[in-house]
């Protein structure tokens, strides 16, 4: 039987957690890419330069800490300097709302946000709107209206809870959805033994909200809360828990061979992320839509999967990721 921890949440590397913080004050900054253009070298012309130049553009391009908005920062300041624009990197700052609030005081001109945190964290709703494309038209409208922030388009990947499990455990008990799982745990809770994060388990949008969509209730003694980064390793060994909450574009679900289960209720919100960018930055360069756009679209939660793993997984530079990601694309030159 599993003992109930009481294992607190360290920094949150999940993309979709949202979760409001109390403010901190901008420039308390974590260890990400700081800096100007110059310390991160410069990117040739691709295709994103065919028919857009932003040459004289300035902009400073930010983002939360966690890996994958590492990611997406550096392929952000990249692109934007294959056409041309000198960049501003303040990539890596501690925390939603440290970034959330960097972009509407301005001491960032653009970072990419996740729909659903939005909605949610800054926009105050309580419940998610169903469906990507209304879940970002709606985030899209309100943010414009009420603090001059711009979407672009969104991303088709998803960074959302999930619920995962080792790939033998899924054979063993053949669950690939999480009706499957449900009904494991109302038969047999001991194998369906979950490990979960201290916020995860208390969010309406988390265990208390699949709970009872799915219609099952684990008890505590199947029940281990950890820190969210220890759950990989742990559902991966199967040890001390069989299944555990993950988050779907986290590299560690290629690297450790884990399945996803299938929402099959379509529970879980949609996070998807886009550029959100100040309305008079955007107003005065437009053509920032040419560039990111096409980037965006690009992004699959196959796709963000493997840059997370190359990073977390491979121990390779976030620039290098980026760079030849963008390469690979023919985003940018050579």
């Amino acid at each position: 039987m599993l003992m109930q921890s009481t294992g607190i949440a360290g920094p949150l590397s999940s993309g979709k957690l949202r979760i409001a913080a109390p403010l901190a004050v901008i420039g308390l900054l974590t260890s990400g890419c700081f800096g100007d253009s110059d310390s991160q070298g410069g990117a040739e012309p691709g295709r994103l330069a065919e028919n857009v130049s932003l040459d004289d553009a300035k902009f400073t391009v930010g983002s939360k800490e966690f890996t994958e908005q590492l990611i997406l920062c550096e392929i952000t300041a990249i692109a934007l300097q294959s056409v041309g624009a000198d960049i501003e990197r303040q990539c890596g700052l501690a925390g939603s709302d440290t970034t959330r609030t960097a972009l509407t005081s301005g001491n960032i001109d653009m970072y990419w946000e996740y729909t659903g945190t939005a909605w949610i964290s800054y926009l105050q709703h309580t419940e998610p709107v169903d469906g990507p494309d209304e879940q970002h038209r709606a985030v899209a409208e309100e943010d414009e209206a009420d603090n001059d922030i711009v979407w672009l388009d969104y991303a088709p990947f998803n960074n959302t809870y999930a619920i995962a499990a080792a790939d033998g455990i899924i054979e063993e008990y053949g669950v690939t959805t999480l009706s499957d799982y449900a009904d494991l745990a109302n038969s047999d809770p001991a194998a369906a033994s979950l490990c979960v994060n201290s916020e995860f388990s208390v969010r309406n949008d988390g265990l208390p909200g699949v709970q009872e969509s799915y219609g099952f209730e684990m008890a505590s003694n199947n029940l281990a809360t950890l820190e969210e980064g220890s759950i990989y390793n742990a559902i991966g060994k199967s040890d001390p828990c069989n299944f555990g909450m993950v988050a779907t574009t986290d590299g560690r679900i290629q690297g450790l061979g884990l399945t996803v289960l299938e929402d099959d209720n379509g529970f879980f919100p949609v996070y998807n992320p886009a550029v959100t960018v100040r309305k008079p930055v955007i107003d005065e360069h437009p053509e920032l839509a040419e560039v990111l756009n096409p980037i965006a679209a690009a992004l699959s939660t196959e796709a963000m999967q493997q840059l997370n793993s190359e990073v977390d997984i491979d121990g390779e530079r976030v620039e290098d990721v980026a760079r030849e990601w963008l390469r690979s694309h023919g985003f940018v030159g050579d």
